[in-house]
């Protein structure tokens, strides 16, 4: 239990649905169907919802086609 208190590493992060569209660059209404599909989990408070900012790593990463080692490797073409 004390580890949850202590510091930030136990601390759940919550961002709005305005930040997560903001950091995948899609629109307010994507993450609302991602939340109501069930393939993005967050939590309702009053009418607005909080997905956790760990929810949202674990979904990019799961939903990634490439690999993130890959990304700067081909590219090079020049």
């Amino acid at each position: 239990m004390d580890e949850e208190r202590g510091g930030s590493q136990g601390r759940v992060r919550f961002l709005t649905v305005v930040e997560v569209a903001e950091l995948m660059r899609v629109s307010r209404m994507t993450v609302y169907r991602l939340v109501h599909a069930g393939e993005l989990p967050a939590v309702r408070v009053g009418r607005s919802f909080r997905v956790p900012q760990d929810a949202l790593d674990a979904y990019l990463r799961s939903s990634a086609t490439v690999e993130p080692e890959a990304f700067g490797e081909g590219r090079r073409s020049s």
